[in-house]
């Protein structure tokens, strides 16, 4: 049985990076057809794309009646994305750099939108309208992003016109986005399983394992990105994704109706997050790039949050 487990996991891992390789190539063609910015697309749409299996884990757990499931996996995704996978980005990728892609009044929005649902959690309890806030917030944040890419725009009218795109690239977003939700429910289900094994609490699962687990799909864009050299793309999927995680906390707050926690060191995961967000705006304020020494000191910081959080 548990041999059977562990590879069940194994072809999971494997079918996340088939499917996020399929739906990387079909956005980028998509990208290039319509003559957008990569780094918009890619964070209007692909962000979106990439968090099926966050939303396929916050249905389940509203289902379930199992909050904490959904709080610690949204919460500790954001950590995931600016403290592991953007790091290995810079590291392995020799730098990051987004200049013209965000400005500084969008990138502080962007940014105060992600942290919004770490502040409204601090006391321990969510509200409606706190969710409602968070919806609003992120749709915001579309606006602006829309404004400086003028990805609605008349010259782009052929967006939304179904035509505009190839079959194959359509049947290549599909086939991916439903491999990466199979594969995704299937991560979570065995990662469960393992954890109950062990005895772990589940917020810590979803915070520490899940939250890993359901950013595959960021992580296999990262190795792919790296090979390609489409590192704009990875980009606008990373932070598209992260402030699509502020709508989803709204949304299953709201379908939850309302929600409290009782976790106590919650400030730990707070204190993380938000240094997680400053250290990303201080270097693309100050050089548009981060480098690759900048890259292992954020990675450090994941490692040192991933020790708090188990051991304190």
């Amino acid at each position: 049985m548990l041999f059977t487990n562990i590879l069940l996991y194994i072809a999971s891992f494997i079918g996340i990076w088939l499917g996020a390789g399929l739906i990387v190539s079909a956005a980028s063609t998509f990208s290039q057809k319509l003559r957008l910015s990569p780094f918009a697309f890619s964070f209007v749409f692909l962000g979106l794309l990439t968090s099926t299996p966050e939303f396929s884990v916050g249905l389940q757990a509203v289902a379930d009646h199992t909050p904490e499931i959904f709080v610690g996996n949204l919460l500790g995704g954001v950590i995931v994305l600016f403290l592991l996978i953007i790091p290995l980005l810079a590291i392995f990728g020799n730098g990051i750099s987004l200049k013209n892609e965000l400005g500084n009044k969008t990138l502080i929005a962007t940014l105060c939108v992600i942290l919004a649902p770490s502040l409204f959690i601090l006391d321990k309890k969510m509200t409606n309208t706190e969710g409602i806030l968070c919806i609003s917030l992120y749709i915001v944040l579309l606006f602006l992003v829309e404004r400086k890419n003028g990805i609605f725009d008349k010259k782009n009218s052929h967006l939304m016109n179904i035509k505009a795109y190839s079959y194959m690239d359509l049947l290549k977003l599909l086939v991916g986005i439903g491999i990466v939700f199979v594969a995704s429910n299937l991560i979570v289900e065995k990662t469960i399983y393992f954890a109950d094994f062990f005895s772990v609490p589940t917020f810590y699962i979803s915070l520490l394992i899940i939250a890993v687990g359901t950013d595959l799909p960021e992580l296999s864009l990262t190795l792919r990105s790296i090979l390609s050299g489409k590192r704009e793309v990875a980009m606008g999927d990373y932070i598209g994704a992260a402030a699509v995680s502020t709508f989803m906390f709204g949304l299953f707050t709201i379908l939850h109706n309302g929600e409290v926690l009782t976790i106590t060191n919650f400030m730990v995961t707070f204190l993380f997050t938000f240094t997680a967000l400053l250290l990303f705006y201080i270097f693309f304020h100050t050089k548009n790039y981060i480098s690759r020494k900048n890259g292992f000191v954020m990675l450090g910081i994941y490692l040192l949050f991933i020790g708090m959080e188990l051991f304190a």
